[in-house]
């Protein structure tokens, strides 16, 4: 993995989640790959299970999906950027931004075999 790589990696997965992909974004990872979208939580294992996430909860409740990175750190396979996105909830009409870290681990054929999400959420009034 070098920085064209991760910027490639970083920039398909914001074009999966502005186009509501969820396909898209499971392509980018490994069959057995594990997505923590909280810290807290038990991870998604496996790229079925990060494209049923992605098909339950972007796709079918988020809409005008804006999303943006920085590469903070690369070290051979592993990656660390800051993400921000911002997207309307569909149930709600309510605006939401995103700003977060994305720790990523790469196999050999720079597909994501581990997903480290940490974000902080603000809510906005009703989009117009």
């Amino acid at each position: 993995m070098d920085r064209v790589a991760l910027n490639n990696w970083l920039e398909a997965y914001g074009r999966a989640w502005e186009t509501r992909d969820p396909a898209a974004v499971a392509q980018l990872f490994t069959l057995d790959a594990l997505y923590w979208e909280r810290p807290f939580t038990e991870p998604l294992r496996g790229r079925d299970a990060i494209r049923e996430y992605w098909s339950r909860v972007v796709a079918r409740s988020q809409e005008q999906i804006q999303f943006g990175f920085e590469i903070v750190a690369l070290d051979k396979n592993r990656g660390v950027a800051r993400w921000w996105a911002s997207f309307v909830r569909v149930s709600s009409n309510q605006r939401v931004q995103l700003d977060g870290i994305f720790m990523l681990t790469f196999s050999d054929e720079n597909l994501c075999c581990e997903l480290r999400e940490w974000w902080h959420r603000q809510d906005q009034s009703p989009a117009s």
